[in-house]
């Protein structure tokens, strides 16, 4: 059993991807892991999702999460399938609850006080900052950080390379979500050498913070 901490730890960029074919699944796994990420969040926004966890959680060297996750029922297919830890884009009460019990690492979205409450009055001591961008960026996540010193944050939404280096220099930034670094659209195109080559930029980038 590993905890958020363990996965932030050693992963302060959390690859959000998109997986149309399960078969592609190794192959980006490959691609990221030749960039020097150890990690990809793999969403429930096609059929394949459930497959791709599974494929991809049969690689040894990565660890696999579960993205976009909305409902129970998702959560439990992205634990069968062998997800080690669920991302959420809001935040439910439920889908915690059951990660709590299951002892599944859990990371919910929040983007205001009222949410960051309730993750930190359900234990949990991280949250996705989501749409980060789009919820007023550094400046909200540093007005937050004062009534919530506890909390670290993972923005995710709006992040490139332009902004990545000075979101990871804030204190309470534990890590990002890049859905640069592995689209769709390069997914589809089977460019995943170019994949690997925007994860290496990425980690360097990451190294400066």
């Amino acid at each position: 059993m590993i905890d958020m901490d363990a996965v932030i730890k050693h992963n302060p960029l959390i690859p959000v991807v998109v997986l149309d074919d399960a078969k592609d699944a190794v192959t980006l796994a490959d691609a990221l892991l030749a960039g020097g990420i150890t990690t990809a969040e793999v969403t429930f926004r096609t059929a394949a999702a459930a497959e791709a966890i599974a494929q991809m959680s049969q690689h040894s060297d990565i660890l696999v999460g579960a993205g976009t996750v909305t409902n129970l029922e998702q959560a439990r297919t992205a634990m069968r399938s062998g997800a080690k830890y669920l991302v959420m884009p809001g935040y439910d009460q439920d889908i915690v609850e059951y990660c709590l019990a299951n002892r599944m690492p859990v990371l919910p979205g929040a983007n205001d006080a009222s949410w960051i409450m309730k993750a930190a009055n359900s234990g949990l001591g991280y949250v996705k900052f989501f749409p980060a961008e789009a919820s007023g960026g550094l400046p909200v996540i540093s007005a937050l950080s004062g009534p919530f010193p506890q909390m670290k944050f993972v923005p995710t939404g709006g992040i490139s390379p332009d902004n990545l280096a000075k979101y990871l220099a804030h204190p309470q930034v534990s890590a990002c979500g890049s859905s640069w670094i592995a689209t769709r659209e390069l997914i589809a195109q089977r460019d995943f050498s170019e994949i690997a080559a925007r994860a290496a930029a990425a980690v360097k980038i990451a190294a400066t913070r």
